[in-house]
């Protein structure tokens, strides 16, 4: 199993991936988790030299779908494929975190 954390600054996020230990990942599941699972499918679409994460979101997030890109830096260039709607970096609701304590189809005036 591998652990992975992000640490966010404005919509710039660090990630520290390593192996652990199955015994310490089931106490950090077991300690550091919310009890709400967030459901939801991953695609990988590549789109004009770069590799978005798209995250079809099931369950209590029913409805929502999410893209997501990785960049070089802040400053890089890039195209948005046609079926992005809105840009949603660093607005909190949809941070994974938030999704589990205030789900998505609990929100009023879904955007």
């Amino acid at each position: 199993m591998h652990y992975s954390q992000s640490v966010t600054t404005g919509c710039t996020r660090k990630e520290f991936e390593y192996p652990i230990p199955v015994a310490d990942a089931a106490e950090m599941l077991g300690s550091l988790c919310l009890p709400s699972i967030i459901e939801k499918k991953r695609y990988i679409y590549p789109y004009a030299g770069h590799r978005w994460e798209i995250d079809e979101f099931m369950g209590n997030n029913d409805g929502l779908v999410i893209a997501e890109i990785e960049l070089k830096s802040e400053s890089e260039q890039f195209d948005l494929p046609p079926f992005i709607e809105t840009e949603v970096t660093g607005d909190p609701r949809y941070y994974n975190s938030n999704l589990a304590k205030h789900p998505y189809k609990t929100w009023k005036g879904k955007e």
